[in-house]
């Protein structure tokens, strides 16, 4: 059975970094897509980032590419979401899923969801 954990999130100021962890306490990380969706107040969730079980294979929203990376070590079956240059328009709770068999955007075709961690940019 798949349980996603996050953390990492929090408060930081416009500039700063953050490293969001991922943790799935299933037994088949390894053969999963993870990926990282946030929701702004007042917004839809939106895509951010999502990488694919064979290495190499990682998905960016043109808002965050240059600035997030997304990795994962399937070891301790976590998936990070580094996060450098933040801005204020990156406040969101931020989400992370996992699904066996699609890879890509859309955020209702992931069959797993965490609970989910807030970040908040300050100006």
């Amino acid at each position: 059975q798949v349980q996603l954990a996050e953390s990492g999130g929090g408060v930081v100021q416009a500039g700063g970094s953050l490293t969001l962890s991922c943790v799935d306490s299933g037994r088949t990380f390894s053969d999963s897509t993870l990926a990282w969706f946030r929701q702004a107040p007042g917004k839809e969730r939106e895509f951010v980032a999502a990488i694919k079980w064979v290495p190499g294979h990682t998905l960016y929203a043109p808002s965050v590419e240059g600035r997030f990376t997304i990795s994962r070590d399937n070891s301790k079956n976590t998936a990070y979401l580094q996060m450098n240059s933040l801005k204020p328009e990156d406040t969101a709770f931020y989400t992370c899923a996992l699904d066996h068999y699609y890879y890509g955007t859309h955020g209702p075709n992931y069959d797993y969801w965490g609970q989910g961690t807030q970040v908040t940019v300050s100006s």
